[in-house]
């Protein structure tokens, strides 16, 4: 299978709607959507909690099978430390919490894409394909 930036492009588009869809700091997102009022709207609000829990199963499956919690790990430090360094250098105000959410919000979104992805990436590079629940 053939597999592409622009591949991974979509697939980090749909991780970034997943995951501002879910949480951002502006009065748009699942969760403020449900606690400014519990009880309005419930049914609307438990089908949509259903969808974004499967879409995060999927993509939380996966992400865990490809990179495991060690590529997790490594792909957040990654992100940590450039963020230290753009806040050393005075290019990123850590005291807008809005911005540093947002930041965070891009990150797990990009450890998303990430995992969702990297079983081709690593097919690319290694020439190995991942193999899961064969049976024998």
């Amino acid at each position: 299978m053939h597999f592409d930036f622009g591949d991974f492009t979509k697939r980090w588009a749909i991780a970034i709607v997943l995951v501002f869809a879910t949480y951002n700091p502006t009065p748009w997102s699942f969760v403020t959507w449900v606690l400014n009022d519990l009880t309005a709207d419930l049914p609307y609000k438990a089908l949509a909690g259903v969808v974004l829990f499967i879409a995060y199963v999927i993509f939380l499956r996966a992400t865990w099978r490809s990179i495991g919690a060690f590529g997790i790990l490594l792909v957040v430090a990654l992100f940590g430390a450039l963020f230290w360094v753009l806040a050393d250098l005075r290019l990123l105000d850590t005291a807008n919490r809005d911005l540093v959410t947002w930041l965070i919000l891009m990150v797990a979104a990009t450890v998303l894409a990430i995992g969702v992805s990297w079983s081709h990436v690593r097919r690319r590079i290694s020439g190995q394909a991942d193999v899961d629940d064969v049976e024998s």
